[in-house]
């Protein structure tokens, strides 16, 4: 048993307290204690982007979103039910404002099921197919 291990940490994992906080992307943000409050109702302002970062950002969503794939392929429907069901949580509700960016995200989400859908089969795509 992993709790007799004198190896195994008895102190909570960094990991622990972070998870919770991914609802705000990623716990990066003012409602974190370490962060501090805002000064005020603005955004912070975020550094431009060069061209490598944003190939860097691009190879690495990617790679990210065919990890997902790969993973729901083997999920359960009710799983399958679950992501779509997310989609339609961040898609914008009946009166409010409709932010392409969103509207985008959640259309993605279900792309990513039903891509998915097609490894389902125990068919994996051959080397000639990634080229």
């Amino acid at each position: 048993m992993p709790q007799n291990d004198p190896d195994w940490p008895t102190s909570p994992r960094p990991s622990d307290g972070a998870l919770p906080r991914w609802d705000n992307e990623g716990g990066a943000g003012f409602s974190d204690p370490l962060m501090g409050t805002p000064p005020d109702d603005r955004e912070a302002a975020m550094p431009a982007m060069g061209d490598a970062e944003m190939g860097a950002l691009h190879i690495r969503v990617i790679a990210l979103e065919n990890l997902v794939i790969a993973l729901l392929a083997d999920a359960s429907d009710r799983q399958h039910d679950l992501a779509r069901a997310m989609a339609r949580y961040i898609a914008p509700r009946e009166g409010s404002a409709r932010h392409p960016l969103t509207i985008h995200a959640a259309a993605h989400m279900i792309d990513l099921v039903e891509r998915s859908m097609r490894f389902r089969s125990g068919e994996l795509p051959q080397a000639d197919d990634i080229a």
